[in-house]
């Protein structure tokens, strides 16, 4: 119960910002309704990675990457980059000396005379036995001295033989040259070319401050050797139920690979227990998520001019409150595991569907993430999820059910197919999409959706020729924001066009997108016939 209070007490500064958002959004929105129709789908012309070139450095991070190099080329050839293991095997082997010192003290006991033997010297000796005495007594006295005599030899003649242990303890602390993280060699000398943007990630996330960044790095090698990650790719981890929680889909403007975080399944308490219901299943649903997190960076280039990080988009539809304690302590620390052994491997994080009660949790984690962190994370309501997501991400990367154009499987649209068109329809106005078939035969293919809905639309087919009829395609109707992006298609019978009208009978302007392409008898069997080679090929194969 204390928790809902602090979180209650937290929620009014939210709110305030996000009443202020509303109302900068309104004035923006009554400021364009003057402006031309965009050509173009907007996109966000700010989010791009910072460079990885050294040219385009500032001398301050120059420098800083500079020292960096330096000391961890010193560490890695001082065999001193484990600080933390070295500790660990000296207090393993004290322990171990330990337990070797107890054997020692049993076995004085053990040499201590029995009760029989005690009475046996208590007995008086005869004659023989003093002789027999003095003789093992005069053999006793000469030991020492061959003793001496054997060990100065052995001294001289055993110096040699004790060389070689030496060699063998310097051998066994051979200086390891091949560290790596993420296929990335860390040592400087080796001037891979990914080194540089590795150790850059490190010094971005600790405002290149040099030791700050050094001690992070060393303690991701240690947690990395500790957690065994390098080998979790190869790991069956038995979590084909959670392949619906997160999974990668497509890629940004930029390139950047998007992976989607579904916290909505979690309602399911059949789920969430089998995720969350014992410590142990908690673990393995954290080491699930970092082997999705590798599976991400191997779809990277972490090179100056590759792509080096990724966009993370988080659904919090239907997503369990905060009254679900093990998925807020998993998400927690998954957060921060996340931000303190993969620095800058996100280049936004961008929260859909937010409900109300989030802004006061995010309140809550905020403490936690650093500055830089914070700074990308970005919240999207309901209504506003398309829109911000086609900032970043183009509307054929973009799944159906966030109002773009994506399908599983999709055998109409490739990727090689068009770019999606933009739309602004004014309320009160009405537009049109012309698709054109002059030749008969064609089966014409389109999407559309609708930035906000709320529109009239319908598709008829237009005949050329005057003296035909005009064909009924779909029915006009009123669409609103749960019918969704709109797949259809129309075979043509004579030369023509399908009209596509959107009317917008409110006083807000719509944004609308849409794609086609025309498929003549010709093309159809032209992709008959590759799609029968590749039939063959795979066959043959």
């Amino acid at each position: 119960m204390a928790e809902v209070v602090v979180v209650s007490q937290q929620v009014p500064a939210k709110v305030v910002e996000l009443e202020a958002e509303m109302v900068v959004e309104g004035e923006v929105e009554a400021e364009k309704e003057h402006e031309p129709k965009p050509k173009t789908v907007e996109k966000c012309s700010s989010y791009k990675e910072e460079s990885n070139f050294l040219s385009d450095l500032k001398e301050n991070e120059k420098k800083a990457l500079s020292e960096l190099k330096a000391k961890l080329e010193e560490a890695i050839l001082g065999n001193n980059l484990f600080e933390k293991e070295e500790k660990k095997e000296s207090e393993k082997s004290s322990n171990e000396s330990e337990e070797k010192e107890k054997p020692i003290s049993e076995e004085k006991e053990s040499e201590k005379p029995t009760e029989e033997e005690a009475k046996q010297e208590a007995k008086p000796k005869s004659e023989g036995d003093d002789k027999e005495e003095a003789t093992q007594e005069g053999e006793e006295e000469k030991k020492p001295e061959e003793k001496s005599i054997e060990g100065a030899k052995a001294a001289e003649e055993g110096a040699e033989e004790k060389k070689p242990d030496v060699d063998v303890k310097e051998k066994c602390v051979q200086v390891d040259k091949d560290i790596s993280i993420w296929g990335v060699p860390l040592l400087p000398s080796k001037g891979a070319e990914g080194t540089d943007v590795v150790l850059l990630k490190f010094l971005r996330a600790r405002e290149f401050k040099v030791n700050e960044a050094f001690e992070m790095l060393k303690k991701t090698l240690q947690w990395r050797k500790e957690f065994k990650v390098d080998s979790i790719l190869d790991e069956d981890l038995g979590a084909a139920d959670l392949s619906s929680v997160a999974y990668m889909n497509g890629v940004d403007r930029e390139g950047h690979p998007v992976c989607y975080n579904i916290y909505g399944v979690f309602d399911d308490e059949k789920l969430y227990q089998k995720t969350f219901g014992t410590e142990e299943k908690c673990e393995r649903f954290l080491r699930w998520r970092f082997q999705l997190m590798e599976k991400g960076i191997q779809k990277l280039d972490l090179k100056p001019a590759g792509v080096s990080s990724m966009l993370q988009i988080n659904d919090l539809k239907n997503s369990p409150g905060p009254s679900k304690k093990e998925l807020r302590i998993a998400t927690k620390k998954a957060v921060g595991l996340l931000q303190d052994n993969y620095p800058e491997f996100v280049a936004r994080n961008i929260f859909i569907n937010v409900p109300f009660w989030y802004y006061a949790l995010n309140a809550l984690l905020s403490p936690f993430l650093t500055q830089r962190t914070k700074s990308k994370f970005l919240f999207a309501r309901p209504a506003k999820v398309t829109e911000t997501l086609l900032k970043y991400i183009p509307a054929e990367e973009i799944p159906v059910q966030y109002g773009g154009f994506k399908r599983e499987n999709d055998s109409e649209f490739s990727i090689e197919d068009a770019e999606a068109s933009e739309l602004t329809v004014k309320g009160g106005s009405t537009e049109t999409v012309e698709i054109l078939a002059p030749e008969v035969g064609t089966t014409l293919l389109w999407d559309l959706t609708v930035l906000g809905w709320e529109v009239n639309y319908k598709e008829e087919f237009i005949p050329a020729d005057e003296g035909s009829y005009t064909i009924i395609i779909q029915k006009g109707k009123k669409m609103g924001s749960h019918e969704g992006p709109i797949r259809n298609s129309f075979r043509n019978n004579e030369p023509g066009k399908v009209v596509l009208t959107i009317e917008n009978g409110s006083s807000k302007k719509k944004r609308i997108l849409y794609r086609y392409k025309a498929k003549n008898s010709a093309t159809l069997c032209k992709e008959l016939y590759q799609i029968r080679q590749l039939r063959l090929a795979l066959h043959n194969i």
